[in-house]
């Protein structure tokens, strides 16, 4: 009998800006809570999540109506302003 090890499986995840599925690490999860939309950098607070690459273009499709779609919702000014604020410290160029 032969023993063999099991590769260990990474979450898949689904950017919500371009829908390319890639492991969970690689993407930036944005979730719903009860005092609003957060940004969780550590994918651990409980709530609805959703997530996107970190890249510019992903979030500005993201902020189109996607985010709002996926976490069931409605993005108040104050979720859009910290979710624009987050989106404008990401690169622009997207290679």
């Amino acid at each position: 009998m032969s023993k063999t090890k099991r590769k260990k499986q990474l979450p898949q995840r689904t950017c919500i800006g371009c829908r390319e599925v890639l492991p969970k690490r690689l993407l930036i999860r944005i979730v719903r809570t009860p005092d609003g939309i957060d940004i969780d950098p550590t994918g651990k607070i409980a709530g609805r999540g959703a997530y996107l690459h970190n890249k510019h273009s992903c979030w500005v499709q993201g902020l189109k109506g996607s985010i709002a779609h996926a976490l069931r919702t409605d993005l108040s000014d104050q979720d859009r302003t910290k979710l624009v604020e987050y989106k404008d410290t990401l690169p622009m160029d997207d290679r």
